[in-house]
């Protein structure tokens, strides 16, 4: 009797652990990617935080022990951070850079798709290829091959423009600088969103464009009344990483740097940064700068998704 009666309890003992294993799997396979992003991002976004609200008192002259400490800040980091001169000069730099790049590097994205998804294009995919490739390329390098085309002593294009007589400008120079660092990120991000935007071209049924050709539009129709209007969540997709990789433009005026004096230590909000925390050795106001640049981001793409999140996603849900 007694193996009869823990008969029922050893099965459903056995039909648990099945149970209890499959909740656990998905836990067990997550978790390598959980601690990195939990020591590797979110806790040095903490910490930066963290120190966004502290700053050093020193106490003398500040020599000996003791004589600089930690305490609380507040929010005088971020005041400080706001009516800096030089962090709002950034921004605006950064702003005009990102009216010059950002629609200059989506059309040129949007016109080599339509380009490539055409019929009587040939050679298509070495010129995908060709048009992926800066994007491969990684942006410090980018700048330092852009950077020696630019310098009037080394290039070959300022030689050929000598040897025919041309007035070429001085393409590092305070008038031209920002269209010079704006030059190499676009090609370096046109080859990215055309790849995007190309694959939503792809994906668009050919039963439009024969119907389409059989009531008489010609492709430039085709594209401005067919293509266009289905891409536009991928136009939109990609306006929101263009705009995100403006407000952290780095790379590219950090290598240009050592090649002319018109670029300032703190020629975009990031340089600022990076100027605060290493050179001035002011981590707290470097920290709150950091925090200011990311609630600026995520606001900035928030609002323009809730802006634009109809029309977006107005196709996906019909």
């Amino acid at each position: 009797m007694a193996t009869l009666t823990d008969t029922p309890t050893t099965a459903a003992a056995a039909t648990r652990r099945p149970r209890r294993r499959g909740r656990l799997a998905p836990w067990v396979y997550l978790s390598p990617a959980l601690v990195l992003f939990a020591l590797f991002l979110a806790l040095p976004i903490l910490y930066s935080v963290y120190l966004s609200f502290r700053t050093v008192k020193v106490s003398g002259l500040g020599l000996g022990k003791g004589a600089r400490t930690e305490v609380w800040a507040g929010f005088d980091n971020y005041a400080r951070a706001l009516s800096d001169p030089d962090f709002l000069a950034s921004v605006a730099r950064v702003g005009l850079y990102g009216l010059v790049l950002v629609p200059t590097m989506l059309g040129l994205a949007l016109l080599f798709a339509l380009l490539l998804d055409a019929r009587r294009t040939r050679a298509k995919g070495f010129s995908r290829v060709s048009i992926f490739l800066p994007y491969a390329v990684p942006a410090v390098i980018a700048s330092l091959l852009w950077g020696f085309l630019y310098l009037p002593r080394v290039s070959p294009f300022f030689y050929v423009f000598d040897r025919l007589g041309w007035d070429a400008p001085e393409l590092l120079s305070s008038q031209w600088v920002l269209f010079a660092i704006a030059n190499i990120g676009l090609w370096g991000g046109v080859g990215f969103n055309m790849i995007v935007i190309y694959t939503s071209l792809k994906a668009i049924p050919t039963e439009l464009y024969e119907a389409a050709r059989l009531d008489g539009c010609s492709e430039v129709a085709i594209a401005w009344r067919i293509k266009i209007p289905v891409v536009m969540p991928s136009l939109i997709l990609t306006f929101l990483f263009s705009m995100i990789a403006t407000l952290q433009v780095f790379a590219e005026p950090m290598t240009l740097r050592p090649l002319t004096n018109t670029i300032s230590t703190t020629w975009s909000p990031l340089m600022k940064v990076y100027r605060d925390a290493f050179t001035r050795d002011d981590i707290y106001s470097a920290a709150a700068t950091s925090v200011v640049i990311a609630l600026a981001t995520f606001v900035l793409s928030f609002g323009f998704l809730r802006l634009v999140q109809r029309r977006a996603f107005s196709q996906e849900n019909a």
